[in-house]
């Protein structure tokens, strides 16, 4: 640094106060950039990250659980365990299907993981005949924002129709494109063969499906070079629906008459044999799941879909309507809200305060702390690839109540130069430099505070480490805001405004400020005075208000629990019978249950209390949920109802766990 600069102006703090462009840069780049970066920061309803899970699947239809453990979960786990990157092994053993998990460790190459248990399970040579290929996937989380139940007093095959109908019309929206259906049937040609009619034309069930196999194809079949050009071959033999089965032919008689399929079985389109089923409000149901999808926000997402359906409800025929049963951007929007809403009013209290304290001009320039912090973070959330979410925003929600702290610190300490005698660049020099170091440690001890969170393993580490980062990138900002920035504002100020409004509101102001320090000398300061001259008064005092605030917690009298309880929008019940339990016996449960739930309803509120009841029946479990009303609505608590809906239904016999 040259001689020719004064001796004030050494330093950084010196520095960037004498020349002020510099400090005016930052802060642009901070309110501009960050606002622009904002505005296209990819939104979603919680972090995006891997499960770190592999899941092997392999079908073996007609098994019993027994049968799938010995024969398929038994030899994947063999196969698999000893592989490098697996922390944890688990199996389940259903009807027809053997499922394992490999739960990956942290920080390992996950790919080649997956990889390796891909190969390992290929070279498994053991499998029952019968069992299908398996399927190996890494778990991925997908983000759904919405789901919608479409019921009506129809048949499965148009209540399905419908909802394809519905999900096609979706995907044509723009702002959508993942939509899928949920908790259906996959269809199903079945081809109906009695006995006498396989033995006077000589066949078996196994050479009808080999010849049905066979004609039903579409494969490549190469190409050939002619002189008009290339032709490509191909057998375009698929067939999706009976009525194309059907004209499959299988035999010749000896007269030469070709017999197709549909002349010796009944071809018909039906559902897969499985046990499942669902209703809305009594009345046959089919799930539409939406999610979101590369940039696209949970507030466009459910915006275009509700859009959306109030077009396409009109395509509905009478009897079938849908309903909104879930949607995470309400939650997403409350949160944005409660930040927006915050932020807001920590403007507005900062501003208030220190105006009446200190003064107007050093106020806004200490509340501008807040905008340029938060703004200023953006410009390094994408690049330690943090999103807008729930936790993320519940980040900027903590900072917010700490991040002018450093701020309004080195601000009082200028003004009380100033309020000395001392023009105001010297001030904000030697104020901000006297305080720097306090500073820095105070700033530096928050973030420190908040580090471990870094470090938290698995799956909740995944999540909440997105809190330390967003914290401490605000409070790095706010640092360099309050070191840099602010001392250049509170240097070169203009000469006060000779407006008659605001020279009366600078004399208030001043009043109230002389007022309040006449207070601190006259009142505050000797009592301070006596409790230093009697310190050990005062320690014991404060020791006994500490040890009578613990004794009061630690006598019960205030509640103590790990995480509070948040009123649920829905109440739920899931019960689990039997395996084999005959379907008529697992629908029975799933009526009792609503009825118990429908009966619940009726006597508390009705519309008031319940928006829908939904029941699901996957083979031997039943989940029955009470879809509720908002809280300010509803006339009694989700907890109440859950005890009263567990009441009337009683003891279920049969029922291993509910």
């Amino acid at each position: 640094m040259s001689e020719d600069i004064k001796p004030s102006y050494r330093g950084v703090i010196g520095w960037m106060t004498h020349n002020r462009v510099t400090p005016n840069l930052i802060m642009l780049v901070c309110l501009v950039g960050g606002f622009f970066l904002a505005t296209r920061i990819k939104q979603e309803v919680f972090p995006e990250f891997e499960l770190d899970i592999v899941n092997v699947i392999v079908p073996y239809p007609g098994a019993s659980p027994e049968e799938v453990e010995q024969g398929i979960v038994l030899a994947v786990e063999e196969a698999i365990r000893g592989l490098d990157g697996i922390k944890e092994v688990t199996a389940t053993a259903s009807e027809g299907v053997g499922v394992v998990t490999a739960e990956l460790l942290d920080g390992g190459n996950t790919q080649r993981v997956y990889q390796e248990i891909r190969q390992e399970v290929d070279r498994i040579t053991t499998f029952p005949q019968d069992a299908e290929r398996p399927e190996v996937r890494m778990i991925m989380r997908r983000r759904e924002v919405m789901r919608m139940q479409i019921y009506g007093e129809v048949s499965e095959w148009v209540i399905r129709e419908l909802a394809e109908q519905v999900r096609d019309g979706l995907l044509q929206t723009p702002g959508i494109t993942q939509v899928d259906l949920v908790g259906v049937r996959d269809y199903e040609v079945q081809v109906l063969i009695d006995q006498d009619t396989l033995r006077r034309y000589g066949l078996t069930p196994a050479a009808v499906a080999s010849r049905i196999r066979a004609a039903a194809v579409e494969l490549p079949g190469g190409h050939i070079e002619t002189h008009g050009g290339e032709v490509l071959l191909r057998v375009t033999e698929r067939r999706d629906w009976a009525a194309e089965f059907a004209s499959i032919p299988i035999i010749t008689t000896p007269a030469g008459t070709a017999l197709a399929l549909g002349d010796i079985a009944r071809v018909v389109d039906d559902f897969a044999d499985v046990d499942k089923s669902a209703t809305f409000d009594g009345k046959r149901a089919v799930g539409i799941a939406v999610f979101r999808v590369g940039d696209q926000t949970p507030i466009g997402v459910s915006k275009a879909t509700r859009q959306a359906m109030e077009k396409l409800k009109d395509q509905l025929p009478p009897g079938v309507s849908f309903s909104i049963t879930r949607d995470d951007s309400e939650v997403y929007r409350q949160r944005l809200e409660l930040l927006i809403e915050n932020g807001l009013w920590g403007l507005l209290l900062v501003m208030l305060l220190l105006g009446a304290f200190l003064e107007i001009k050093l106020a806004f320039w200490v509340t501008m702390g807040i905008p340029v912090s938060f703004l200023g973070s953006f410009l390094f959330l994408p690049a330690m690839d943090v999103t807008i979410n729930m936790v993320s925003m519940f980040a900027y929600i903590i900072a917010l109540g700490i991040v002018v702290d450093d701020a309004i610190v080195v601000g009082e300490n200028i003004y009380d130069y100033r309020s000395k005698g001392m023009n105001p660049l010297e001030a904000a020099i030697k104020g901000a430099g006297d305080v720097s170091m306090p500073v820095i440690i105070s700033v530096l001890t928050n973030m420190v505070t908040f580090v471990p969170l870094l470090f938290v393993p698995g799956v909740a580490g995944k999540i909440w480490k997105v809190i330390p980062l967003v914290v401490i990138t605000v409070f790095t900002i706010s640092l360099v805001e309050s070191q840099l920035v602010l001392p250049t504002h509170l240097a070169h100020q203009r000469p006060r405004s000779k407006n008659r409004a605001a020279v009366l509101l600078h004399e208030l102001q001043q009043i109230f400020s002389q007022w309040f320090e006449r207070f601190i000398e006259r009142r505050f300061g000797p009592f301070l005075s006596i409790c230093l001259s009697f310190r050990f008064v005062t320690t014991s005092l404060c020791l006994a208000v500490l040890i009578g605030i613990v004794s009061y917690v630690a006598s019960g009298r205030i509640g103590v629990i790990m995480m509070p309880r948040v009123e649920a929008d829905y109440a739920a019940v899931e019960a689990i019978l039997p395996f084999g339990s005959p379907s008529a016996r697992v629908q029975e449960t799933a009526d009792i249950l609503t009825a118990a739930a429908r009966a619940v309803v009726d006597e508390n509120g009705k519309d008031t209390l319940c928006a829908g009841i939904f029941a699901e029946i996957d083979e031997d479990k039943v989940e029955v949920r009470i879809f509720l009303t908002d809280p300010e609505i509803r006339p009694i608590s989700t907890t109440a109802l859950t005890q009263l809906w567990r009441q009337r239904v009683g003891t279920l016999a049969g029922v291993e766990s509910i």
